[in-house]
């Protein structure tokens, strides 16, 4: 498994947004809101790329989601080949990722932990054990805390502290059980990304 595992607030502060949701990387935009490096301070002086803005852009979602480059790749690929507009094709599939969904219901208080949830099995999906960070849910498909992971006291505090509503396409009940009630659409996706300049960056 290839993922990202360095300095998180330099990547925050080199693409300007919170990118895992984590106080650390709050505190260091507040404290250093400029890029990282000896000349961040006076890197963007002048004009912008436009190939620079759009690398950034694919860095935001694909840090946020944590995919590595190739799986970013196929993702993308994949929705340039559906029906619909690409960009957001490609969105609702990052949405629909098991670990994801995990951080939407609330049970997770970042992507990553949701990833680890899945990682070591606290999950199933309509009854079945599912492990596989990447697996993608249908609408109408069930997914639930497993018994051993519900006592969990970070999965407790989550819920009670962090108190995270799901999305509208996903309702979450007592029961630790989240349904996927119908494929999310643009507006229901609240992550900072402009996915039209990911697709232009694609597309040359």
């Amino acid at each position: 498994m290839s993922r990202y595992t360095g300095p998180r607030a330099r990547v925050s502060r080199r693409l300007g947004t919170n990118i895992w949701g984590t106080k650390g990387e709050t505190i260091a935009l507040d404290k250093r809101p400029y890029p990282p490096g000896e000349h961040g301070r006076s890197r963007r002086r002048g004009s912008v790329s436009e190939y620079l803005v759009q690398l950034q852009e694919k860095q935001k979602a694909r840090f946020s989601y944590g995919l590595t480059e190739r799986q970013f790749r196929n993702v993308f690929a994949e929705a340039s080949r559906r029906q619909g507009v690409t960009g957001e094709n490609m969105l609702r599939f990052l949405e629909l990722r098991l670990d994801n969904v995990v951080y939407r219901a609330g049970w997770a208080a970042t992507r990553p932990q949701a990833r680890q949830f899945v990682g070591h099995g606290h999950l199933n999906v309509n009854g079945r054990r599912v492990n596989i960070p990447s697996y993608r849910v249908r609408k109408g498909d069930v997914i639930e805390l497993r018994p051993a992971a519900r006592d969990f006291t970070v999965v407790q505090w989550n819920l009670d502290v962090l108190d995270r509503q799901p999305p509208a396409w996903l309702s979450r009940n007592d029961q630790f059980e989240t349904t996927v009630l119908e494929l999310p659409i643009r507006e229901q996706i609240d992550i900072p990304v402009r996915e039209q300049l990911i697709v232009e960056l694609y597309s040359k």
